[in-house]
């Protein structure tokens, strides 16, 4: 997972600040939850990492909601792109979900709910499972909605 992430800000790092700031709190992120799951004694996990993590989570999940895919979905408007639309109607749906089990994650979290390592454990896995799953997602957003863009751009200078 931090290899992809890696891959995904070399592909776009420069791009946009917005896109930059955003795979950056990607990988503080990807560091947090494998910081969290490799530990030692991964059952026993600390509930300050765990907190430190959920607080990165909800940071990250609201950025791509409320900042990033905004702009990427303003863009391909811009540029009446309606084939990075009709992707970006289809990937979203996907993404909105994950993010559901993100954000219950966190309040299940936040309730002193995840205290149970056993679950915890598994509901860990199980979010990472999903959090590869919408960074790849959101990889293609950006290299469709947002690079070709940057094409048709500079084309028309």
């Amino acid at each position: 997972m931090l290899e992809s992430c890696q891959n995904a800000q070399e592909r776009w790092g420069g791009v946009h600040q917005m896109i930059d700031r955003w795979l950056g709190e990607r990988r503080e992120l990807v560091l947090a939850y494998t910081a969290i799951t490799k530990a030692p004694q991964a059952p026993a996990i600390n509930c300050e990492s765990l907190q430190g993590f959920c607080e990165l989570l909800v940071d990250y999940v609201s950025a791509g909601h409320f900042e990033v895919y905004e702009q990427l979905t303003n863009e391909a408007k811009a540029f009446n792109d309606q084939r990075g639309l009709e992707l970006a109607k289809q990937i979203y749906p996907r993404i909105e979900a994950i993010t559901a089990v993100a954000l219950a994650f966190n309040d299940h979290c936040d309730n002193g709910d995840c205290r149970d390592s056993t679950s915890l454990v598994a509901e860990l896995n199980h979010l990472g499972q999903l959090l590869h799953e919408r960074f790849e997602l959101e990889d293609c957003l950006i290299e469709v909605l947002h690079n070709s863009h940057q094409e048709q751009a500079a084309e028309a200078i």
